[in-house]
């Protein structure tokens, strides 16, 4: 059974830093490219960040440069460090693979505000 447990998010001021952190299971991780995607209220999900298998990163044009994904293929754990966050990147923020299954877990809540 597919299974993405995020957790990490939080209220934060602009300028601030969170990680994020995400636990897979029942997919074989480290065979799979995986990403970050969050949903803003009233919008549409949206992709944010990708690592492939070898490492490799790309990222949405909107955190590139403030945004670190990685990954531990030993514990199935995939992690967003996010710094100078601003108002814009308050979400929900979910992992699944990339392009992404059907299945998505709860998602943890990033609130930016002052």
């Amino acid at each position: 059974q597919v299974q993405f447990v995020e957790s990490g998010g939080d209220l934060v001021q602009p300028g601030g830093s969170l990680r994020l952190s995400c636990a897979a299971s029942g997919i074989g991780f480290r065979l799979l490219g995986m990403a970050w995607y969050r949903q803003a209220p009233g919008k549409q999900r949206e992709w944010v960040a990708f690592i492939s298998t070898s490492g490799t990163t790309t990222y949405a044009d909107s955190v590139k440069g403030r945004f670190t994904i990685s990954r531990d293929n030993a514990k199935n754990t995939l992690a967003l460090q996010m710094n100078s966050l601003q108002f814009e990147d308050t979400a929900v923020y979910y992992c699944n693979t990339r392009p992404a299954i059907s299945y998505w877990g709860q998602g943890t809540q990033v609130t930016v505000s002052s």
